[in-house]
């Protein structure tokens, strides 16, 4: 497994196992558990997919001793500020049954986020995490985060896939010692990307699926993929790109799919109502 280095020194898989939208308890249980004997030893939640309980059982019932995990969950909208942050934190805590979280990330720049990256920094100090970072941030707001505080996030979690492929992003956040990670990475199927004549062309020349392409090409870019798939065989075939190496003209064709347009816009006026009115059960 490939590791990218963050700004503090730790090391984090490149390749990992996200588990959005997997909201049955006994599935995500079971898909976790899948991952890690697979050979992922990344899992990225968060609170608001209400599924932490359900990946806490599942690290656990993989066997797999704890310092060779790397876990990531996410401080939501609602949960934003000093207090909350802090409480939000250890209720998180408590639901993955873990003594301590590797990396923790603002999902979103709403709310009350300075208050809740003061906080953050105090638990990246006091050692109960290992390392701090965001989510859907734009290079504006980061750097004015950056800029205000003490500790430069380790991560960007954002919206990268071949439609949208951020490489101007990274730029910036490769300038400000700021991991780029992807969420969305296989377009979520969108697009009919996974019919793409382009992405089907360069998969029938390695043998490998459109979805192995991608992956592989985030990871030339050294983007760091989180794939989530609650089918054991598609768990296997994303962790299963460490046989190939896309061309340069293969790498070229597929930055030429970028439209420039995301799916969600956290600049838009509409973005920031739904967000911040949505909410999640305590």
């Amino acid at each position: 497994m490939k590791n990218v280095t963050l700004n503090n020194g730790i090391k984090m898989p490149i390749l990992g196992f996200g588990v959005f939208k997997i909201s049955d308890d006994k599935e995500c249980e079971q898909c976790v558990d899948e991952a890690i004997k697979t050979g992922y030893r990344s899992i990225d939640t968060a609170a608001f997919y209400l599924n932490e309980e359900a990946v806490g059982r599942g690290i656990k019932r993989s066997g797999i001793a704890r310092e060779k995990l790397f876990v990531t969950t996410k401080l939501w909208v609602q949960d934003a500020g000093y207090e909350n942050a802090k409480r939000a934190f250890e209720k998180s805590l408590k639901n993955l049954q873990l003594d301590y979280l590797d990396l923790y990330l603002i999902h979103w720049p709403f709310g009350d986020y300075y208050g809740s990256w003061r906080a953050m920094e105090e638990l990246y100090k006091a050692g109960k995490v290992r390392a701090i970072g965001v989510s859907n941030f734009t290079s504006d707001r980061l750097v004015d985060l950056i800029m205000n505080n003490e500790v430069v996030p380790a991560v960007n979690q954002v919206e990268t896939h071949p439609f949208y492929n951020q490489l101007e992003e990274k730029k910036i956040m490769e300038e400000l010692k700021v991991q780029i990670e992807s969420w969305g990475s296989l377009s979520q199927g969108k697009n009919d990307i996974f019919k793409n004549e382009i992405l089907s062309s360069i998969g029938n020349k390695y043998g490998k699926s459109v979805a192995q392409v991608i992956l592989r090409w985030h990871i030339q870019h050294d983007v760091v993929v989180i794939p989530k798939s609650v089918h054991k065989e598609r768990i296997i075939e994303n962790y299963s790109i460490w046989d190939f190496q896309l061309s340069e003209k293969d790498m070229a064709d597929i930055d030429s799919l970028n439209t420039g347009i995301p799916y969600i816009n956290s600049r838009t006026v509409e973005t920031a109502k739904r967000l911040n009115n949505l909410k999640f059960p305590k």
